[in-house]
């Protein structure tokens, strides 16, 4: 069992950024690739970023290609989500989550499980 907690969000401009982090407790944590997915009002939760369980492949949605950096770091047990060069369309709920399975999607939520509580993301124009 892992428990995780994002943090990092709040308030920001559009061009500006942000690093949301997400700490796991339990000493599995480095076993799992970990991932970012967001929630905007009224919208589906979407996929953003995952990394494999030793930081050596990562995964993008192409609308942050370029703009987000995922990382991790086992010793600290936290993944991190770099986001620059923020847009109004970024502002969502995000989450972290674990994957405790492999569809062969590497976007595909149902793979992924121990769902943080979300940090809230505005971006203001």
């Amino acid at each position: 069992q892992v428990q995780l907690v994002e943090s990092g969000g709040g308030l920001v401009q559009a061009g500006g950024s942000l690093r949301l982090s997400c700490a796991a407790s339990g000493r599995t944590f480095s076993s799992y690739a970990m991932g970012w997915f967001r929630q905007a009002p009224g919208k589906e939760r979407e996929f953003v970023a995952a990394i494999t369980w030793n930081g050596g492949s990562t995964y993008y949605a192409d609308f942050v290609k370029g703009r987000f950096t995922i990382s991790r770091d086992n010793a600290k047990n936290t993944v991190y989500l770099q986001m620059n060069s923020l847009k109004p369309e970024d502002t969502a709920v995000y989450y972290c989550a674990a994957r405790l399975r492999y569809s062969g999607d590497d976007s595909y939520a149902g793979d992924f499980g121990f769902w943080g509580q979300g940090t809230q993301v505005t971006v203001s124009s």
